[in-house]
C-alpha cells in the first residue's frame, strides 16, 4: 500500500495574533499558503475558517497555534519547508514564536488518501514527547521510512 507523509507543527505565538507584533506573519499566511498548495508533492492541509488553520484552538492555551499537512514524501515536505519562500518566514519565527518545552514537529506515514485528524497529530507529538523519535513518529533530524513504520506495526 502507498503512503504519505502526515506533518504536525505547533507553536506559541508571543502575542495574540491580531496585535502588531504578530502582523507580518498574519499577513504572511495566505501567500506561504498558497505557496505550499502549489509545491512539488504537496497533499493535503488543515484548514478551519478561512484558509489557514490559525482559526483553530485545539489546545488549552489559546496562544498555540497549529499547522497540518501531507506530504508524498518527506523530501518534498523537506523542500518547501527549507528552500522555498517559506525559509524567509522560518528565519523569523523568534519575532512571533517563544520557544517550546515540549516537541513542536511530528512526522508520519499515512496511507495515501488518509486525512489525519488533530487528535492524531497530537498523539504523534505526544509519542515523540514520551519516546523520542520512532518508526511511529518521527522528525526531520530523525526519519524512518515506511518500511521501518511497517516492521514495527507487523512485529
Amino acid at each position: 500500500m502507498p503512503y504519505h507523509l502526515a506533518q504536525i507543527n505547533i507553536a506559541s505565538t508571543v502575542a495574540p495574533l491580531d496585535s502588531p507584533v504578530m502582523h507580518d506573519f498574519v499577513a504572511n499566511l495566505d501567500r506561504i499558503n498558497a505557496l505550499a498548495d502549489l509545491a512539488s508533492g504537496f497533499v493535503w492541509r488543515l484548514k478551519g475558517d478561512g484558509n489557514d488553520a490559525t482559526s483553530l484552538r485545539p489546545y488549552e492555551d489559546e496562544r498555540i497555534i497549529i499547522n497540518m499537512s501531507v506530504w508524498e514524501s518527506v523530501d518534498a515536505l523537506f523542500k518547501y519547508a527549507y528552500y522555498s519562500d517559506h525559509t524567509e518566514i522560518f528565519r523569523r519565527r523568534t519575532e512571533w514564536f517563544t520557544k517550546m518545552t515540549t516537541p513542536a514537529v511530528a512526522l508520519w506515514w499515512v496511507e495515501v488518501g488518509h486525512v489525519p485528524t488533530v487528535a492524531e497529530a497530537q498523539a504523534k507529538l505526544a509519542l515523540i514527547e514520551q519516546h523520542g523519535p520512532t518508526p511511529l513518529a518521527f522528525t526531520f533530524k530523525q526519519r524512518f521510512s515506511v518500511e521501518e513504520m511497517m516492521a514495527i506495526q507487523i512485529g
